[in-house]
């Protein structure tokens, strides 16, 4: 029998089904993504980019709602490591996406450094290393972030290290970590990013458990990854190529992921985000379906 994994809460969002855009034409229509994720069996979702979502709140519940699904987190990005001058725009964002976030039930907002390089066109937008000095902005912003947030909108600010992005390798995750305060911010660990910058999330989850505050349950092909590393393809092309994959054929093992997790002793949110822009409509159900077998496989 596999272990019961009782203080994990699994859900998916719309990253499983391709969605990357409040409106993209090769994106599946809100409804179907609402309508497939219920169908394949999850209880959560995270809101996915703004705008893709209806952002009326009384809409969005009952749409949520009468398919049996609640939220569990908006998501933003944000270039904090720039400055001071960064958080007007940064907390415009920030204002819309929290609000339907508290307003829909959700305790969590996940947020994204701004990556620096396009994941496109791999076009170089920043170097790839901080200086000293931004990463004084950077952690200081965050904290400002998770205080603002938490005393405005009562979530909790998660920080997603994720590939072209300053907060990617283990060091540099480790460096954010040591840098910030736990009662203002803290991590939302993705597997399948950590695993593809480098890391091990078994080992980090044992190293910083108190500061892991939410999930991300995706894995990478080992043989995509190192032909995409040795190539400098950018993160983009590579999700094209299908560097994440779908569980259990990837790194790393989540069983081992899932247990740690439950061995912190709280209730932590592990929500599924297969990447896959663009994908083919009729693509991401069959995925999600098997992928939450998977996991019920694992306890969870």
């Amino acid at each position: 029998m596999p272990p019961v994994l009782d203080r994990i809460r699994v859900g998916s969002a719309p990253d499983s089904w391709g969605v990357w855009f409040p409106d993209d034409p090769q994106q599946v229509p809100w409804q179907r993504f609402l309508d497939e994720v219920a169908e394949a069996g999850y209880s959560w979702i995270e809101l996915g980019p703004y705008g893709y979502l209806p952002t009326d709140p009384a809409r969005l519940t009952d749409e949520v709602a009468r398919r049996g699904l609640k939220v569990s987190a908006g998501t933003v990005f944000c270039g904090l490591h720039r400055g001071p001058a960064e958080w007007d725009g940064t907390w415009e964002q920030v204002r819309r996406v929290a609000a339907l976030a508290r307003a829909t039930g959700a305790r969590h907002l996940v947020v994204i450094p701004s990556f620096w390089r396009d994941d496109r066109t791999a076009r170089i937008l920043e170097p790839s290393e901080l200086t000293r000095e931004q990463w004084a902005h950077l952690t200081k912003g965050m904290e400002r972030l998770g205080h603002e947030v938490g005393e405005t909108y009562g979530l909790d600010v998660v920080v997603h290290p994720h590939a072209d992005t300053h907060i990617d390798t283990e060091e540099h995750v480790e460096r954010f970590l040591d840098s910030t305060d736990s009662e203002l911010v803290n991590l939302c660990l993705d597997t399948g990013h950590y695993a593809y910058c480098g890391g091990d999330s078994v080992k980090l989850i044992e190293t910083y458990g108190e500061r892991i505050g939410y999930l991300h349950l995706k894995q990478v092909d080992p043989e995509i990854l190192a032909e995409v590393t040795a190539n400098g393809v950018p993160f983009g092309p590579a999700v094209a190529r299908g560097v994440m994959c779908e569980p259990p054929g990837g790194v790393p093992e989540l069983e081992p992921v899932l247990a740690a997790a439950q061995r912190l002793g709280v209730e932590l949110f592990a929500i599924v985000e297969q990447d896959m822009y663009p994908c083919e409509p009729d693509r991401p159900l069959p995925i999600a379906a098997r992928t939450r077998r998977f996991l019920r496989s694992c306890g969870a």
